[in-house]
């Protein structure tokens, strides 16, 4: 069962990363994982992604071209999946959504869908689940690598990426390791989730 209030993620007992910043050293930490688990935990509503030609799609509105650049991803998807299962590495996603969707939640979980096909772990948490650890805030936006580093991923109000703060006390990971882990028991498989809610929904409007 998921505990009624998350861990404590002090901001002064991490540093702070620009956006470069923090993907160079993503990338680089994630090459070097080797039988380790990852996770990632998803909380807001929408984002302003950057290049992605799928995300663009959406924001004009044009439904049927974002669906098929998912669809034209999988070669690349298929890749990614055989690099990790090379490297034993296992990637959990917990994905909280509100409802009735946004857009781009709508437009997010197709993308999931095809991404657990091909071997990513993605569960859906309802948002009712984690209303009592959000009292005073929502529950961040983080990625935990192999149980050694916590990214707290920031995003301006518009939802555009602004760098993350990086955690290594192993206090802090293990901690919001253990909760975004029972997090995912808790939550339910994204293609069952997808077949009972998005599946039946008509194109969202452009956002």
């Amino acid at each position: 069962m998921l505990e009624a209030q998350a861990p404590a993620l002090p901001s002064e007992r991490g540093q702070r990363l620009s956006n470069d910043e923090y993907l160079r050293d993503f990338r680089a930490r994630d090459a070097t994982i080797r039988n380790g688990d990852s996770w990632k935990l998803e909380r807001l509503q929408h984002f302003e992604e950057v290049g992605s030609p799928s995300r663009d799609a959406l924001r004009r509105g044009d439904w049927a071209t974002a669906l098929r650049l998912f669809e034209e991803g999988r070669d690349n998807l298929r890749g990614i999946q055989a690099d990790e299962v090379a490297r034993g590495s296992v990637f959990h996603r917990v994905r909280v959504v509100e409802e009735p969707l946004t857009p781009y939640v709508q437009w997010e979980l197709h993308s999931l869908r095809i991404s657990a096909e091909y071997g990513e772990r993605v569960r859906i948490l309802p948002a009712k689940a984690v209303a009592a650890a959000e009292v005073d805030e929502l529950l961040p936006e983080l990625t935990i690598q192999d149980g050694k580093v916590l990214f707290r991923v920031l995003y301006t109000e518009a939802g555009v990426p602004d760098g993350a703060i990086r955690f290594t006390d192993p206090d802090i990971v293990d901690s919001w390791a253990a909760y975004v882990g029972s997090a995912y028991e808790t939550a339910e498989d994204i293609a069952s989730y997808f077949d009972r809610v998005v599946a039946p929904l008509p194109p969202p409007p452009a956002a």
